[in-house]
């Protein structure tokens, strides 16, 4: 395993959800993870969320990690969810509440 492979498995593992993302939560940078973070908040759950900006080694691994192309990536309890328009039709489909129904809520 990859330096950066073991440590995108140590974030994923780490957070029951996290979200690797363009930019900071309050402060995306592209349209994508300004939606993800939207959909997070509107559920208000607890999350963690990664800059790939800041880190050209996890914003490749990433893509590699997933065996998904694009950015932002939501996980959910170590599983891979999707980008943000999964996000937005599990939302919309009431399943992204679903998965996240037990995770603690945002402080």
């Amino acid at each position: 395993m990859s330096d950066s492979n073991a440590r995108i498995a140590e974030i994923v593992e780490g957070n029951e959800v996290v979200l690797f993302m363009k930019g900071t939560p309050l402060f995306p940078q592209c349209g994508f993870s300004s939606r993800a973070i939207a959909i997070l908040e509107h559920l208000g759950v607890d999350y963690a969320s990664v800059d790939v900006l800041q880190d050209m080694e996890i914003r490749q691994g990433i893509k590699a990690y997933s065996d998904w192309p694009t950015i932002p990536q939501l996980y959910v309890k170590g599983e891979f969810v999707g980008g943000s328009d999964i996000m937005m039709e599990m939302f919309e489909a009431g399943e992204l509440q679903q998965l996240v129904a037990d995770v603690k809520p945002a402080a």
